[in-house]
């Protein structure tokens, strides 16, 4: 199932229709959906080079846009963002995140954004919080675009050296990923 998957991913990143491929899940991860756009970043800046900076904007922009329906979810209806919370694995999550704002404003957002957290939890709960739109926006703007541009310019940089291993030895590499991934929310938690 795993080469499917990765089959399927790198022929959509080849695909006339890559950008809002990218461009849409970039946006329903921000609000809604648990995959993150990386993982159809990274194939469409390894299969299309030349493209690179743009797809990293397109990302961007998916994910800022998408970040403004989650704030708009959690703003004006409460009771779908808390479920939305809940059936993604937070329920309650927006607690800690509300007293975070209390504490260190757009500083949350801005290390939020770059972490591999659901960046969705953010977005509905700084909507729940009534945080001013205006300073979500910038800050989600900056953060994404930091994380986005940054994971573009790895894969640029060292994907086409790395495809032959990632290809080779596909299993390894995801769970060492999600081994990373894990680690790193676990860390978050940890530190709250």
């Amino acid at each position: 199932m795993l080469r499917r998957t990765y089959a399927w991913v790198m022929r959509l990143s080849a695909s006339r229709h890559a950008g809002w491929a990218l461009f849409a899940i970039a946006f329903a991860e921000s609000s809604f959906f648990p995959i993150p756009p990386d993982t159809l970043l990274a194939p469409m800046v390894l299969t299309r080079r030349e493209l690179a900076w743009r797809y990293a904007a397109i990302c961007t922009a998916g994910s800022v846009i998408g970040g403004i329906a989650g704030y708009a979810i959690g703003y004006s209806l409460g009771g779908v963002g808390h479920w939305l919370l809940a059936v993604s694995g937070h329920p309650g999550g927006e607690v800690p995140l509300r007293a975070q704002f209390a504490k260190w404003g757009v500083g949350v957002i801005l290390l939020q954004g770059l972490l591999p957290v659901p960046y969705k939890l953010l977005t509905i709960t700084t909507g729940l919080a009534h945080f001013p739109l205006w300073k979500f926006v910038a800050a989600s703007m900056v953060t994404r675009g930091i994380r986005f541009f940054g994971v573009t310019a790895v894969v640029k940089r060292f994907g086409p050296t790395l495809l032959p291993v990632i290809e080779r030895r596909l299993v390894m590499v995801t769970l060492t990923v999600l081994a990373l991934i894990v680690g790193a929310v676990i860390a978050v938690r940890f530190l709250h």
